[in-house]
């Protein structure tokens, strides 16, 4: 009969190293997520700020016509990067970017940085986290 003494010592260190990994799994998962929904609340406050920048030459020239207030992409750029710089976003998110696009009147900020995971894999390099904002300036032409 054979020694079977050391094959349950195999089993555990086996079932430990798989437990370890699912662990590093949800933690990078759960950081990925975090890092999301803050990127999500940058691009969201920057399109707020862009949207604001209503003044312009196409306010004097044209006035405040139709549902929607004209935008000046180059203010808004301005003013999203005023706000990132202003709130400290550079330094929370280092390698932050971010894109303005004017479309149908609406301001629509892309921001995007380095995903930062706290389990890291070897291999695994320039990993980017993005979010999308949007903000419209309505006119209400109600006295």
């Amino acid at each position: 009969m054979r020694d079977q003494r050391g094959q349950t010592s195999v089993l555990i260190i086996g079932f430990a190293f798989v437990l370890l990994m699912m662990v590093g799994v949800v933690v990078d998962s759960s950081a990925a997520y975090l890092q999301r929904q803050g990127l999500d609340t940058l691009a969201d406050g920057a399109a707020l700020a862009g949207a604001d920048e209503v003044r312009g030459s196409g306010v004097y020239e044209g006035g405040l016509t139709g549902e929607r207030a004209p935008l000046d992409a180059a203010a808004a750029r301005a003013a999203v990067r005023d706000y990132l710089l202003g709130i400290g976003a550079y330094d929370e998110h280092p390698g932050l970017s971010f894109d303005v696009a004017i479309r149908d009147r609406a301001v629509i900020v892309r921001v995007s940085a380095p995903l930062d995971l706290p389990v890291t894999v070897d291999g695994v390099t320039d990993t980017r986290v993005d979010a999308r904002g949007a903000a419209v300036v309505e006119v209400d032409a109600t006295p």
